[in-house]
């Protein structure tokens, strides 16, 4: 099992934070992934509005013959994308322990500017930390 890697956006749909963990995907350009961010963005906000159900969060999951990928978004509009293999087991608990991370690092640190690309050594350590671990 595997978690092939991670982005978080900002409420606007930017990319905030990029960390690939497994050498299967390929490797982007810088920009490339801020188009993937925009792009994952603005589907989820369309899925959202075309549910049949009010009040429908948007995309969760979206799954491959190769990978799947878990969305989760904060009640603030933050959204944090996993990509993992299809045998993960417990991936929410995981998104959920990375929110913890970026709440307990990230938004707790007085450097950090909101909505700006996430520059913490303490939550890339103990970010790595925990996903080696899960994985």
């Amino acid at each position: 099992m595997t978690v092939y890697a991670l982005y978080i956006l900002n409420k606007a749909g930017g990319l905030i934070f990029q960390r690939d963990y497994g050498t299967e995907l390929a490797k982007l350009s810088s920009n490339d992934y801020l188009v993937l961010a925009g792009t994952f963005h603005g589907v989820h906000a369309i899925s959202a509005k075309l549910s049949p159900i009010e009040g429908s969060s948007g995309i969760q999951t979206m799954e491959t013959e190769k990978y799947a990928l878990t969305c989760f978004q904060t009640v603030t509009g933050i959204k944090f994308l996993l990509i993992t293999d299809l045998r993960q087991q417990f991936v929410d608990s995981v998104l959920k322990r990375v929110y913890q991370l970026f709440a307990d690092y990230v938004m707790k640190s007085p450097f950090y500017q909101l909505d700006m690309p996430i520059r913490c050594t303490l939550f890339d350590l103990h970010l790595n930390k925990y996903l080696e671990s899960v994985s």
